[in-house]
């Protein structure tokens, strides 16, 4: 039987090369975003559908029921300031958008998992979901609490072959990562040019952007029947970032 995946945030940067493996491997995916545009277009290149939505309205998810087999929580967004300046709106947004709704999703997609005694939840974490930085205090607590999401999603499918894991990148070339170098110019007081190496990759030991495509083979693996026994787990891929 085909499978079903639905991938958050899957009209560009890493969902959509997520969906575009999912597709190649022969699934039937959903692509969920809120730009119509960007996701019909994408749906319709790799034969899936599109689900426009705007997931930081976590009210309209409550009553939500999913009849996916895989789930990919990946949507995001990103505001860099310090604490004492971070706009308690933005705060909020952030944990509804990358906490609160993949909460909602996978409540949503677990009793047809559960069902059909098969399912993968695979979060889109961060090296931020391990470690902190300066100025990302919200996408920084949203990140640990989908760690924590995933581990007891983790425990509470197991023993109906459901399997929860993290995917936990460092900086990979998404639009948006570009739009954080600006940010982070103007925050750090630095030219744009040298944000990459001085900032992003500092502490990387691979002075390099992560390709999304390598993020999609990761995700490609925690989906398949090979992975049964990988749940509860954090997978890194952020070029020694966390080694340190």
């Amino acid at each position: 039987m085909r499978r079903k995946a639905l991938v958050t945030g899957g009209a560009s940067g890493i969902g959509a090369a997520i969906a575009e493996r999912f597709a190649a491997d022969g699934m039937h995916v959903v692509v969920a975003d809120r730009d119509a545009g960007a996701a019909e277009a994408l749906a319709s290149s790799i034969g899936g559908e599109a689900w426009v939505v705007d997931l930081a309205d976590t009210a309209t998810l409550e009553q939500t029921r999913l009849d996916c087999d895989v789930l990919v929580n990946n949507a995001g967004i990103q505001r860099v300031a310090p604490i004492h300046e971070f706009a308690p709106e933005d705060f909020r947004l952030i944990q509804r958008l990358m906490l609160e709704s993949p909460f909602l999703l996978v409540r949503a997609a677990l009793p047809h998992m559960y069902e059909r005694g098969w399912g993968r939840i695979i979060n889109v974490s961060s090296a931020h979901g391990l470690r902190a930085s300066e100025f990302k205090v919200a996408y920084v607590s949203a990140k640990h609490g989908l760690e924590g999401l995933s581990k007891v999603t983790a425990l509470e499918g197991a023993p109906h072959g459901v399997t929860s894991n993290c995917i936990n990148p460092g900086y990979v070339r998404t639009p948006l990562v570009e739009k954080q170098i600006a940010d982070q110019a103007s925050t750090h007081g630095i030219p744009e040019d040298e944000v990459i190496e001085k900032i992003m990759l500092t502490r990387s030991a691979i002075k390099e952007l992560i390709e999304p495509q390598d993020v999609g083979a990761l995700a490609s693996f925690l989906a398949s029947d090979s992975a049964g026994m990988v749940t509860g787990s954090s997978y890194v891929m952020d070029g020694g970032w966390t080694a340190q």
